[in-house]
This record gives C-alpha cells, structure tokens and sequence, in this order.
C-alpha cells in the first residue's frame, strides 16, 4: 500500500477528508521502522474511515517544521481539517485504534 505523501497534497488531504492521520517519520528511525506495519495495515483496512499518510521528515524538512515535529514517530490526527490529537514515539495497535476510532 503505497501510503508516501506529496508535501502540495498535505493541505488539500486535510481539507478535503474528514478523517486524517499523518505519521511523521524517517527511515533511518527505529522505532518508525517498528511502527511501519501498524501504519500499514491500519491505512488498508480503515481506508474507508480515514486516511493514513505517512511524511518523511528528511524530505519533507518544511512541512515538519509547519507541524513543529521535534521527535519521531509522531502521529497527527485531523477531524474535519483540524487537529485533533498528537502522539509522539511508539504506539501500539490497540491504542493506535483507539485514537482513530475517537476520530469517528
């Protein structure tokens, strides 16, 4: 599932969705690299519900700093284009769910 984020797409993905979660990350990050699955396999099977992108910080160095995004992981989560609820370093599925299912 191809879940990589255009830094011109961020804005009109928020707008436009009710729904939204974006997870800032790098790949030299280990815990992100951890993460990776979950993500993954949320933004399949909740693709009706939300939609799950995922911002590498590296080259999205702007819109990182927009989010002010200090550490990684961090997940943004967005309702009706406004944000909602921030996590920062790992998560696990259940409480990951839990975040998204409040987004509903």
């Amino acid at each position: 599932m191809e879940t990589q984020l255009a830094q011109i797409d961020v804005k009109n993905i928020i707008e436009n969705n009710p729904n939204v979660l974006l997870d800032f990350y790098a790949d030299w990050c280990g815990p992100c690299q951890t993460l990776l699955p979950t993500i993954n396999k949320l933004a399949d099977e909740l693709k009706n519900d939300v939609i799950i992108k995922k911002v590498n910080v590296d080259e999205y160095q702007e819109l990182a700093a927009e989010f002010s995004i200090r550490n990684i992981p961090t997940l943004i989560f967005f309702k009706d284009g406004k944000p909602t609820d921030r996590h920062t370093g790992l998560i696990t599925e259940r409480n990951l769910r839990d975040k998204i299912n409040r987004l509903k």
